[in-house]
């Protein structure tokens, strides 16, 4: 790809300086910066792709912090007093609004160029500038750099089994130190009580204490950060903003309960490590469990009874603290009070800390050196020692709150006919090393194979099916696709040979044909979600690559590789039961696709695509699986996806198979065909 701008980012600058002459400040705009370093990129342009995205990083920062910045000292400025009524309300509401706009443009510049589509503010939380960062910054061979990118960008996504291998190579380097290997997007509250806790189980008290407390200022900073950075605009899902015609109160009511939400989950994002789906459990109480058993290791007896009590109000009545709290009030020869800032949260947040304090009764671990209790069961008072925690703060899911699924469908029955004489089986569930697998050869003919590809050259579009990303899995290729109802239609209008869009139509049947006979199911499988794709090699991007073509993951769950889970909830597709993939050609080089463990690391299976091959399997976590890098060439398949459930069958589908009714009794040449690309999906 060349490094040319298209009209619109020309026609976007333009408009840029355009406004840019009537505001007093100004700040680049992240998403155009970012843009920029993409197409650099794709230029191997690697000075300008540090210069520009270093630059979208560093925006990206600066806008964050404006925005909490501005909108607590607008609402410190503009406070709702005791006196509530409608005029009043609105008063203050328009009074922060124009006081928050000020502040905003006096440092950004014109809030409107701020305005970021929401894949692009995706890309930021999922750190995926530091991907581009790490190869721009190995090809200028800076290795130390590279290292901090990589180190960076491998912290929000532990199961890129490629970058773990890069960050290994790194530690072989000359000049790569291992301080080098630091997060820069690092949280200071996480940070603080990650090392916080190595130098308590250390023993080093008084210098985890110092981290704890730092650790317990950070998070309430970063809580009030939070939560003023939901004052911002609202997604309202499941409305059409254009026919949005509801009263003034219902507007504030929605927008208020979008903001409340977006609040409510402060709490389990504050808890939650980049990466991972889960919160740690019992965090924030933990911090005082931690900090009263070292206050109690350095003879600080006031401060550790204050901290137990602390604890003790977000679990009220744990044996465990309940009798660090004894012991503390009868050595001191009074009865103390918790903090007050912990008070505080509690009323105000109660609610939201509840939901993440489930199943923490486990949390407190006591140590008895002495007899605590004694042989008989009794306490022996003589000789008692308060209880701490043993600095346990593994990734604990919380299980009471999500659907796991960890294990293959209940209907675990393969072997069945394989419906088409052609078809072969070349291995089973056992010889692919698990459970509800299949490789099949002979799927589809050479020459189907070689019609289809020629459908795909015409009618696939880059980036079909992630919102016109052309890139969504790795920079290094180029992803193209088209659905049925697509092909139907270009075969409608002339573009392509009806013929062919017919055959996609009936192989992705007899696709789903096969599987629901193979793996016996007692039911009907529809179709969920049907797919003509292809990735490129893009040339000159192939040097030295590690990633994956598409990383490790489940089909209908969350795969969560360090807890070894498999979360089945939202946004997983959770309805898909089974899945596909019907190869067009093997004339690449690299491409393989891969079963792993649910560590997304150690390989179980690995599958080479050619003309015919037909991959199936069941799509929970009991799956895991990916592609690897297409290093030369153009691979390209039939991905289907499949349900139990008729709840969720493809609309698109469903229209397809009246499009193709309409053809069989020739009805469609008097009427013309009925198809809706708003439709789409």
């Amino acid at each position: 790809m060349d490094g040319n701008f298209p009209p619109a980012a020309i026609l976007r600058v333009v408009l840029l300086t355009v406004v840019l002459s009537s505001s007093t400040a100004f700040l680049e705009p992240y998403d155009l910066l970012y843009d920029n370093a993409v197409q650099a990129f794709y230029s191997s342009d690697y000075g300008d792709v540090v210069r520009y995205m270093e630059g979208a990083l560093s925006s990206y920062g600066e806008v964050r912090r404006t925005k909490v910045r501005c909108r607590l000292r607008c609402q410190d400025q503009h406070q709702f007093d005791e006196t509530f009524s409608d005029l009043r309300f609105f008063d203050v509401v328009l009074r922060r609004a124009a006081c928050m706009d000020e502040c905003i443009e006096e440092k950004l510049g014109t809030q409107s160029v701020h305005k970021v589509s929401q894949d692009v503010v995706q890309d930021f939380h999922r750190r995926i500038p530091y991907n581009y960062l790490q190869l721009a910054y190995q090809k200028l061979k800076q290795p130390d750099k590279a290292a901090a990118a990589a180190h960076t960008y491998f912290q929000a996504n532990p199961e890129h089994v490629e970058m773990g291998q890069n960050l290994e190579q790194y530690k072989d380097l000359q000049g790569v130190e291992e301080d080098h290997f630091v997060d820069r997007e690092a949280r200071p509250h996480q940070h603080s009580f990650t090392a916080a806790v190595r130098l308590y189980d250390k023993g080093d008290y008084e210098s985890a204490i110092a981290l704890f407390e730092d650790a317990l200022l950070e998070y309430y900073k970063a809580d009030v950060e939070c939560r003023a950075l939901c004052q911002g605009p609202q997604r309202f899902e499941g409305h059409d903003h254009l026919r949005y015609r509801y009263s003034l109160h219902e507007l504030i009511s929605d927008h208020f309960t979008q903001m409340l939400h977006c609040e409510h989950e402060c709490v389990r994002d504050l808890a939650t490590r980049p990466g991972r789906l889960s919160p740690m459990e019992n965090y924030l109480p933990l911090h005082y469990d931690y900090l009263q058993f070292a206050y109690f290791q350095v003879d600080r007896l006031e401060e550790a009874l204050q901290c137990a009590l602390s604890y003790l109000l977000f679990h009220e009545g744990e044996e465990f603290m309940t009798d660090n709290v004894d012991y503390y009030s009868e050595v001191l020869g009074h009865n103390g009070e918790p903090r007050e800032k912990a008070a505080w949260y509690l009323r105000r947040h109660k609610q939201e800390l509840e939901l993440l304090l489930i199943g923490s009764k486990t949390m407190g671990v006591e140590f008895t050196e002495g007899n605590y209790w004694s042989s008989t069961g009794g306490r022996d008072d003589s000789n008692r020692i308060p209880s701490g925690t043993d600095g346990w703060m593994e990734y604990v899911p919380i299980s009471e709150k999500r659907n796991v699924t960890v294990a293959a469908p209940q209907q675990l029955n393969e072997g069945g006919p394989l419906v088409y004489e052609s078809v072969q089986l070349v291995q089973n569930s056992a010889a692919l090393n698990g459970t509800q697998r299949v490789l099949l050869d002979h799927v589809i003919s050479e020459e189907e194979c070689a019609e289809l590809r020629h459908l795909a050259h015409a009618v696939t579009m880059a980036g079909d099916g992630y919102r016109g990303r052309m890139s969504p899995h790795t920079p290094n290729e180029k992803f193209e696709g088209a659905t049925v109802l697509k092909t139907l239609q270009y075969g409608y209008e002339g573009r392509v040979p009806m013929r062919s869009a017919r055959l996609f139509y009936d192989i992705s049947e007899r696709a789903r044909r096969i599987i629901e006979s193979y793996f016996l199911l007692n039911s009907t499988l529809h179709f969920s979600y049907t797919h003509l794709v292809c990735r490129t090699a893009i040339t000159g991007q192939q040097d030295h690559r590690n990633d994956l073509s598409h990383p490790i993951h489940a089909d209908n769950c969350l795969l969560d590789p360090e807890a070894n889970e498999c979360w089945k909830e939202p946004p997983a597709y959770t309805y898909r039961d089974y899945s596909a993939l019907l190869y067009l050609n093997g004339d690449f080089e690299g491409g393989e696709f891969i079963f792993t463990e649910m560590d997304a690391k150690t390989v179980t299976a690995s599958v080479k695509p050619r003309c015919g091959r037909m991959v199936g399997f069941s799509s929970g976590g009991e799956n895991p699986h990916g592609v690897k890098a297409v290093t030369s060439g153009q691979r390209c398949a039939v991905a289907l996806w499949f349900t139990l459930d008729p709840l969720f069958r493809e609309l698109e589908r469903l229209q397809a198979d009246e499009v193709i009714q309409a053809l069989d009794t020739q009805s469609v040449w008097g009427q013309g065909l009925s198809i809706n690309p708003k439709d789409e999906l």
